[in-house]
């Protein structure tokens, strides 16, 4: 199977584990990356420059597997015509309904810290399977989801949370000893 793997915040964990998987899978994978830097520019804009260099691409995955930095949602229809019959998942090494914010971030302080995870919402929306690290996890992403749309005024799709639960699993780091 020929799988790409993108991931926008190449760096620390994200980085290792991307290279680990790439280097003991059997699969053949094709690391589409950024520099880890500047997390909230890669999930807002990270989509757009790295589905300019997948549409450049002149090789075709069977999978197309992203990390929780992309925005999903936006990558697919930037790709479409290229990506519209490639199955796709998510892997959450982290999200940002549940991963605890820090205190100092101007973000919180002004209350406008819900986007982020609403990339993330959507993202697992729109992927095929959506993948986690530990079943904590998957559980506090679940959890946190029905809390999350059920502030919104209206259409607050509720029954979405049940379609996220149904396509996730665990699918836990590898470990080189």
């Amino acid at each position: 199977m020929k799988m790409l793997l993108i991931e926008p915040y190449y760096t620390g964990s994200h980085k290792q584990w991307a290279d680990g998987y790439k280097k003991y899978s059997l699969h053949e994978i094709k690391i589409l990356s950024m520099k880890g830097q500047f997390w909230k520019w890669r999930m807002h804009g990270g989509a757009v420059t790295l589905a300019r260099e997948f549409n450049r691409m002149d090789w075709d995955p069977d999978l197309i597997l992203a990390t929780d930095m992309l925005d999903l949602t936006t990558f697919l229809a930037l790709t479409r015509e290229k990506s519209h019959r490639i199955p796709t998942a998510i892997y959450f090494h982290e999200n940002q309904l549940s991963y605890p914010w820090s205190l100092e971030d101007r973000d919180i302080q002004k209350n406008r810290d819900n986007h982020y995870g609403f990339i993330n919402y959507a993202s697992a929306l729109a992927a095929d399977r959506v993948f986690f690290n530990s079943e904590f996890h998957m559980n506090s992403f679940l959890d946190a989801l029905h809390p999350f749309l059920k502030h919104f005024p209206d259409h607050n799709e509720l029954d979405s949370v049940n379609i996220i639960r149904n396509k996730s699993s665990v699918l836990h780091l590898g470990m080189d000893l």
